[in-house]
């Protein structure tokens, strides 16, 4: 295997698929990238077996080959040459070399047989959606999933397909995100899944603000998006989602409507005095302003005031103040709606008369 690249060619598909190798692994190869020599274009694949990103850019290849090198400091070898250099890459028994100018570098292999062999995804479905749309989504939603719960079904994002529509939920049980896709779909049968905690952070990673369409396709146990030559693979998690509809209140008849960046604002500075476990604040509404209370164990409080209108008398209800600003800062609208029943009922935080993108929050008990 023996092929020459440039610095900033080979540097764009390292640094993509870098974000899936993880640093501790079970397997020694999972730590390594595997690369492809052929056809004058080189193949970087980085997997943890349940997410694979591949990438692959041109290279002058000598001779077709493949073999897997560690990733991480392979990734750091070529992040320090110098800008415009040109790498030569060769393999021999079973060492790698690169070197470029007058820098050399040996790296131990391991056989690229050991590396895992991807499944082929099997597509039921293929879908078209935007791509500035399907990263929009995924961004008004993935702060609100799990991380490490015993609920494993809840680490990770759920695509909800149904009726020509795409919705994406998250959920960590104690705040719910719901993010609509804006323009329709054309689906065979409503289907269900979950997408990985990791594969969602790496697909956001992988998509921009662009409006062209990419197809996600979904197999029984996988979704795979392929995106010029970089090619995402995700297992799905098997489990049922709770029934988010359920959790979105309805007949919240009491509403406030405040400027969002005033409230964003405020909050942020009554969290500095907040209970560091607890992270709540309690609002206070009444005639026209809300009144937000934040205390420590240190008997320290801070309070901050800001304008609001109201259709009910006075209420005062507490939530953990992280989750209120999530939800704040992913909507738009210059202006937020929250609805709720009562002081013990969840709240419903969206723009005013747009339910593309909702959020429930929980109240907290302080």
């Amino acid at each position: 295997m023996k092929f020459t690249i440039s610095r900033e060619v080979l540097l764009q598909p390292i640094s993509q698929v870098i974000g899936v190798v993880e640093r501790r692994q079970t397997l020694p190869v999972l730590a390594n990238f595997m690369l492809v020599a052929r056809d004058d274009r080189l193949t970087v694949t980085g997997t943890d077996m349940e997410v694979e990103l591949i990438s692959s850019v041109p290279a002058h290849v000598a001779q077709d080959g493949e073999i897997t090198v560690p990733a991480r400091k392979f990734l750091d070898i070529v992040k320090a040459l110098p800008d415009g250099a040109n790498i030569s890459f060769s393999v021999s028994d079973d060492k790698a070399t690169l070197s470029a100018g007058r820098s050399r570098f040996t790296l131990a292999t391991l056989p690229a047989s050991e590396f895992p062999a991807t499944d082929q995804v099997e597509a039921l479905e293929n879908i078209n959606v935007s791509e500035e749309e399907l990263k929009r989504m995924m961004d008004k939603t993935s702060f609100a999933m799990a991380n490490q719960d015993v609920r494993y079904y809840l680490n990770g994002l759920l695509f909800d397909f149904s009726s020509d529509q795409l919705r994406a939920i998250a959920t960590d049980g104690h705040r719910l995100a719901i993010c609509d896709l804006e323009s329709a779909i054309s689906i065979n049968s409503d289907r269900q899944l979950i997408v990985p905690r990791k594969g969602v952070m790496e697909l956001t990673r992988m998509l921009s603000d662009d409006s062209n369409e990419v197809t996600l396709a979904i197999g029984r146990n996988h979704v795979r998006l392929v995106k010029g030559h970089t090619t995402f693979t995700s297992k799905l998690i098997d489990g049922r989602f709770p029934d988010y509809k359920a959790v979105v209140p309805v007949g919240a008849d009491r509403q406030m409507l405040v400027d969002r960046a005033s409230f964003i604002h405020a909050l942020q500075r009554a969290a500095i005095l907040s209970n560091e476990k607890y992270k709540g604040v309690r609002l206070e509404a009444e005639g026209s302003t809300i009144k937000i209370i934040a205390h420590n164990p240190q008997h320290e409080e801070a309070v901050e005031e800001i304008e609001a209108e109201f259709n009910f008398d006075r209420l005062a209800v507490g939530f953990n103040v992280t989750y209120l600003l999530d939800a704040l800062m992913a909507i738009d609208t210059e202006l937020v709606s929250m609805e709720l029943k009562d002081a013990n009922s969840s709240c419903l935080v969206s723009a005013p008369d747009s339910d593309i993108n909702r959020h429930v929050v929980m109240p907290l008990k302080l």
